[in-house]
């Protein structure tokens, strides 16, 4: 496991597609410093949200909840494609939220902790994103002050909501993901528990030329990247409390957001997204968030 990103990307490709897709070379976020020899992959459970889950790529897992949009293409079945244990489980749902490891989803899914046992030797996971409302939240509420206010090089997203966004991850969000990922833990004591942070949706600063796809102010893009950049440190801080794994997409991702063309973006924009859900990874963004996860495991 110790070829580069870009390598084990066009791997994964490979793997789905049956060719070779040549890629421009790709960053490497800083690994952890723990060593990754002593790993085991197997059995292998898959936790998490709908970056997780791959919402609306098709194809989808037969017989997985619909309302779970759970793709044969999601990261972790790009993991289990590589490293091929003995046992997989993947239990990512669309719209999860910490909450749903303990408590049945949308009177669909199961707790995602039930798939958890004391021998589940790696947990792979998003989430957070979710927890009060606030993925939902920025992005509806930005595209709608924006188009309700046609101001679009101003920032009326921020005028509106303020600090709402970021107070949610500090209040309610961290404190979520540390007893998450503590009850993880707690189920399988032996296991590498691994949470992977977000990757980039938006580019440092506003692109008027992405509005019509991405319909946020030019000067709320910053604002969104900040809620973003909290996000993460929070997942980072939580995974470093509870003796988690933090996979770092941060560098990795940019250059691949959703204002990106066809074939360089990893993330598909909110209108007329191609083959995942708007502001979603798409097939080569999964493949882009395996290869960094076990490059960031095992080099």
């Amino acid at each position: 496991m110790r070829r580069t990103v870009t390598a084990l990307v066009t791997a994964v490709l490979t793997a789905i597609l049956g060719v070779v897709t040549a890629l421009p070379a790709l960053a490497e976020d800083s690994p952890p410093t723990a060593s990754g020899h002593s790993i085991t992959t197997s059995p292998y459970v898959a936790l998490g949200d709908s970056y997780s889950s791959a919402a609306g790529v098709h194809p989808l897992v037969p017989g997985a909840p619909p309302t779970c949009s759970r793709s044969l293409l999601n990261y972790p079945h790009d993991i289990a494609r590589l490293t091929r244990p003995s046992s997989f489980t993947d239990v990512t749902c669309s719209g999860a939220r910490t909450t749903d490891f303990f408590t049945t989803q949308s009177g669909a899914a199961a707790p995602q902790l039930d798939a958890v046992t004391a021998e589940t030797r790696l947990v792979t996971m998003t989430i957070g994103g979710n927890d009060g409302g606030a993925f939902s939240g920025i992005l509806t509420g930005c595209i709608s002050a924006s188009l309700s206010t046609g101001d679009i090089a101003g920032n009326p997203c921020e005028q509106q909501y303020g600090t709402t966004f970021t107070d949610i991850v500090a209040n309610l969000t961290y404190p979520d993901l540390v007893q998450a990922l503590t009850a993880v833990h707690q189920k399988a004591p032996l296991a590498t528990v691994v949470i992977l942070g977000y990757p980039r949706v938006l580019p440092d600063t506003g692109d008027p030329a992405c509005y019509p796809s991405m319909p946020i102010s030019m000067g709320d893009v910053p604002y969104v990247n900040e809620w973003a950049m909290a996000l993460n440190a929070a997942v980072e801080k939580a995974a470093a409390e509870t003796g988690s794994r933090f996979v770092d997409m941060s560098v990795s991702s940019a250059g691949h957001d959703a204002c990106r063309p066809v074939g360089q973006r990893w993330i598909e924009p909110v209108n007329h997204p191609i083959n995942a859900a708007p502001a979603h990874p798409n097939l080569i963004g999964e493949a882009a968030m395996a290869a960094q996860t076990l490059v960031q495991l095992f080099r």
